[in-house]
């Protein structure tokens, strides 16, 4: 699947988000786990490559 995956994204303050596409511009993304968080659903990860976008 290299090359061929998308990383969708509605983070509108992160300097990866494509505008208006909801797309990342990375190649790749980090993800990594939330400390002392076991809900079994997605808040218990995060996108550790997010980068603030400063205006």
């Amino acid at each position: 699947m290299e090359g061929k995956q998308k990383i969708h994204c509605t983070v509108e303050t992160c300097k990866y988000n494509d505008d208006g596409k909801n797309i990342c511009k990375l190649q790749a993304i980090n993800v990594e786990p939330i400390e002392n968080c076991n809900t079994k659903k997605p808040d218990e990860s995060m996108c550790a490559s997010y980068e603030y976008e400063k205006e």
